[in-house]
């Protein structure tokens, strides 16, 4: 039997506000419609989010349609790319996760490095891996977070693909206990188009 992983990227959300409480905008809301209808014929076990809201309002629907919580775990959140609480524009963000990815260590003061990133969340996921063998669990995730994540188990899970994804993205990960064997995309497949 294998254990599934559903990495479920958040949907769109506003350019501004605080990391911890942003929603989503209007397409957010649609395409977080679209990941449940996606997700409906996978037989979902669980489903398991940051505690960030736009990632727990991208999956919370499908926790609904199968009778269940979204179960959040604070070390599933997004990289902490600075001290502050608001978001990190695009135009600084970029060359960060350049000189994040060629040297894992680096952080800018009061953030945390790739390094420190992957390592509180993989903890998580082993649990995860644990805790539902055999099952199928859906983590609501962000585009960082879920590369390191991803990153831990094959190296070609890196800033290229990070730049590849999309808001939202779903990746169907099969584990053989703690072995990562395959990885297969469902947003773009599912929908005819790669956003």
């Amino acid at each position: 039997m294998s254990t599934f992983v559903y990495m479920v990227r958040h949907g769109e959300s506003p350019k501004e506000g605080n990391e911890r409480t942003r929603g989503l905008t209007e397409k957010g809301y649609l395409d977080a419609q679209r990941v449940t209808d996606i997700m409906k014929d996978e037989e979902v076990d669980a489903v398991v989010s940051s505690p960030y809201v736009r990632s727990i309002l991208t999956v919370e629907k499908l926790a609904q349609q199968i009778g269940r919580k979204v179960l959040v775990f604070e070390d599933l959140k997004e990289r902490i790319f600075s001290s502050e609480d608001n978001r990190v524009s695009d135009k600084e963000l970029f060359p960060l996760l350049e000189k994040s990815f060629s040297e894992t260590n680096f952080s800018l003061e009061g953030g945390e490095s790739n390094a420190d990133c992957q390592k509180r969340a993989i903890k998580v996921l082993k649990e995860l891996l644990d805790t539902f063998r055999d099952k199928k669990v859906v983590i609501g995730t962000h585009g960082a977070v879920m590369t390191l994540m991803m990153g831990h188990f094959d190296s070609t899970y890196d800033l290229n693909f990070l730049h590849s994804t999309s808001k939202p993205d779903i990746y169907r990960m099969e584990f053989n206990e703690q072995e990562l064997v395959n990885v297969q995309r469902l947003w773009g497949v599912n929908i005819g188009v790669n956003q």
